[in-house]
Parts: structure tokens; sequence; C-alpha cells
């Protein structure tokens, strides 16, 4: 994947995020800015996307840690123990949040 394909996964990768937050029952804000995407929660807690374009990595910051994600051809899965994005951003919004998503990022 060259540095375009890759700026592009990310972007499409955000706007789904944005699109399934739209729908949430709490009250959960958030801002992309420049390709960083932040997730408030209700509680004041933060969630946030950065891209990595020299590894070509999606990175994610919570609560719970920060965890990097690349792109296998069909999805993200995390570099340390091949987790699905999916998986772990809904437990992430489920901890922070308290409201369940289903991605399919």
């Amino acid at each position: 994947m060259n540095e375009s394909e890759f700026s592009q996964k990310v972007d499409d990768t955000l706007e789904q995020i944005e699109e399934i937050l739209d729908t949430a029952e709490t009250d959960i804000d958030f801002m992309n800015n420049g390709g960083v995407l932040t997730i408030i929660c209700e509680n004041k807690s933060q969630v946030i996307f950065t891209r990595q374009t020299p590894v070509k990595q999606l990175w994610l910051a919570a609560r719970s840690g920060g965890f990097h994600f690349d792109f296998n051809g069909d999805t993200w899965v995390r570099d340390s123990d091949g987790a699905l994005l999916n998986d772990v951003l809904s437990a992430i919004l489920a901890e922070q949040a308290g409201e369940s998503f289903s991605f399919d990022l």
C-alpha cells in the first residue's frame, strides 16, 4: 500500500467511526482535525486516533493504553496480538462511554 492509499484508508475508517458515533445514545462528541480523530465521552475521557504515515499504522490512545494497528488488506489488526480494531474499539467505548457499539471497519 502506498502513502496515498494508506491515507485514503485511514480517512475512510475515521469517517465510518464518526458515522457510527452519530448514532450514540450517550453524549459523545468527536472532532476530526488534520487526520486526528478525538472522541470525547460523556465522562470527559477521550479516545484519540492518529495516523502514522511513516510506518503505515493507525494509532489509538485510550485510558487502557496505546495501540497500533496495521491494515492487512481486509481490516485493521493490532500489531501486538492480531486483535481486530472493531473489537478493541467496541471494548474501549463500552468501558469509557458506557455504551455498546458494533463496528465493521
